[in-house]
């Protein structure tokens, strides 16, 4: 059987693997939602194409089920990085990726490569790096104005951006009714990944999230790295954070202005393209 493409997921975030070593599929805009359409195609949160391999480096592409790409996916590095095992791509329990938010270190933590921890790199809150329109300022604990509505948001940016909202009660309904709302911001220039944000105890938070160009979404390595460096600049945790979401929990470590990630992903299936669905793009 040709493989033409791997599904797996981290906590119920699905990504689909497409490997360019192995297939010569044209990923244009069009082919990524079919494919992640759930209805019309596979069905993902989004699609990982690589490893792009160039020279001792490997590269990673992620693209959202809108046919935008990501700059970074703390999941879908999880993800890949179990894939690059399976494959047999790498054979060491560390190595490095390299993606469009900048060089990630990832460690295997067990034979299976089941449980993954990522160094996701530095955060900044600084404004114009998120970016933020307006003058350069600390996005700390700031307002932001949304139909009338006045929410205290703290963004930040981990290679991708996001916009924090602390709230004494998270639910999917409110990831999904303000959700794209805060997205679409005037203010974010490039759009934003959104979090509520619900501080249990010092060890603990939970978050609902709303993910730009995926809508919402079970889980989010970015978006649990995020919600805990804002709720550590906020005070409200310490700097060991376990993070509830909808699919599961990830750990959150924070080192100074470095954010570690440990969480778990799962292979689901590999498989072929049907002649007839390649037709339609």
């Amino acid at each position: 059987m040709v493989t033409d493409f791997y599904k797996y997921h981290a906590l119920g975030n699905d990504y689909i693997v497409i490997d360019p070593n192995i297939s010569n599929l044209n990923l244009n805009e069009i082919a990524i939602k079919l494919i992640c359409d759930r209805n019309f195609g596979i069905g993902s949160d989004g699609i990982l194409y690589g490893p792009i391999l160039v020279g001792e480096k490997i590269e990673l592409r992620i693209f959202n089920p809108d046919g935008s790409e990501a700059e970074k996916s703390g999941n879908g590095i999880r993800i890949f990085s179990k894939y690059l095992v399976d494959a047999q791509y790498v054979k060491t329990q560390k190595f490095y990726l390299t993606t469009l938010g900048g060089e990630v270190a990832v460690e295997i933590l067990n034979p299976e490569a089941t449980l993954i921890k990522v160094d996701m790199g530095t955060v900044t809150f600084q404004s114009d790096l998120i970016p933020v329109t307006g003058l350069p300022r600390q996005m700390v604990d700031t307002e932001l104005q949304l139909e009338g509505l006045s929410l205290k948001v703290t963004c930040l940016s981990i290679g991708n951006p996001h916009c924090i909202i602390p709230i004494a009660q998270v639910s999917r309904e409110l990831a999904v009714t303000l959700g794209s709302k805060i997205e679409n911001h005037p203010i974010f220039p490039n759009r934003i990944n959104v979090q509520f944000l619900q501080v249990l105890d010092r060890q603990n938070i939970k978050i609902e999230i709303w993910e730009r160009g995926a809508g919402y979404t079970l889980a989010s390595g970015s978006s649990s790295c995020a919600a805990a460096s804002a709720a550590y600049k906020l005070g409200l945790v310490d700097d060991t954070v376990k993070v509830h979401m909808p699919g599961g929990e990830i750990e959150v470590e924070i080192e100074g202005d470095r954010v570690f990630m440990t969480g778990s992903v799962s292979a689901v299936a590999k498989g072929e393209f049907a002649e007839d669905f390649l037709r339609s793009f």
